[in-house]
């Protein structure tokens, strides 16, 4: 089990929980207790449950699909990997929560990550989305802030995850690493411009485009998303995603199963996200 398991964002921290004591959670928050009670009884049934360990090679190959560390020769990448740790986190389990202190950060080996931010009601609202080779919480960790939002695992997840102390010690020596970051970091702030230019100027239509887009560039066509995820994602609510996905199903742009988003139409889709949606009439 690990350290973060039980912890909540602080805005919530001290209005919904309650505390973990002698084994047991208090929790008054009903979104919370489930998530705690999954993660209690998956691991019940599932004592002995757990991945081999990765070896150092298996780890630099992670590193080495990631681009922040893609252009790293053979030493240096073993290097690395002498420092990482791989874990894995159950669907729905949270690897850091917001205003965690940045003690680690982590590339994606399986699975994905919601990177989310609650409002004080305990509201969620997924700010991004990362997959198999990506890296996730550097911002806070090379910064040396808090984390600024919390991130959750979407399916079974493992990740490698890199210690804020023993990375600089790594980068002392080794300043076209640095570079490679600060190229990182500036096409992330690059992505939170774009989006905060899409919420504010562009149809909604055209936001679900582009987060449909955004999600079958990472995972291919089927995107296992519910309604409810897409719209937190778009900035919206889930009646009008619903409204929305029902006219491109008519249009053949996508068709939906239970819990999964299929893009049938990718052409169709970029119309759409550049706009105005005529196709859409």
């Amino acid at each position: 089990m690990h350290d973060t398991d039980f912890r909540v964002p602080s805005a919530i921290r001290e209005m919904r929980m309650g505390y973990f004591k002698g084994g047991f959670v208090v929790c008054c928050n009903t979104y919370y207790n489930r998530i705690i009670t999954l993660h209690l009884i998956y691991h019940a049934i599932n004592p002995y449950r757990r991945y081999s360990e990765l070896k150092s090679d298996e780890k630099a190959a992670v590193l080495e699909r990631s681009f922040i560390f893609s252009g790293l020769d053979d030493e240096d990448l073993s290097a690395l990997s002498g420092l990482c740790i791989d874990k894995s986190f159950i669907p729905g389990e949270f690897i850091f929560w917001d205003e965690d202190p940045p003690e680690w950060f982590y590339i994606i080996a399986e699975g994905q990550v919601k990177v989310v931010k609650h409002s004080s009601s305990g509201k969620e609202f997924i700010i991004a989305f990362f997959g198999i080779g990506e890296v996730f919480g550097e911002v806070a960790v090379f910064e040396n802030n808090p984390y600024p939002a919390s991130a959750q695992a979407v399916g079974e997840v493992r990740v490698i995850g890199i210690r804020r102390q023993d990375f600089s010690t790594f980068l002392a020596s080794r300043p076209q690493v640095a570079l490679r970051i600060i190229n990182v970091l500036g096409g992330r702030l690059r992505n939170a411009q774009d989006r905060l230019r899409d919420f504010a100027g562009e149809r909604v239509e055209q936001r679900l485009a582009g987060v449909l887009l955004m999600l079958s560039n990472k995972l291919g066509s089927t995107l296992p998303f519910t309604r409810q995820e897409i719209a937190d994602m778009v900035g919206t609510t889930t009646e009008t995603v619903i409204r929305l996905m029902s006219i491109f199903r008519e249009r053949g742009v996508i068709r939906s199963t239970r819990g999964k988003i299929i893009i049938q139409d990718r052409k169709k889709l970029k119309l759409l996200r550049e706009g105005p949606p005529e196709i859409l009439h």
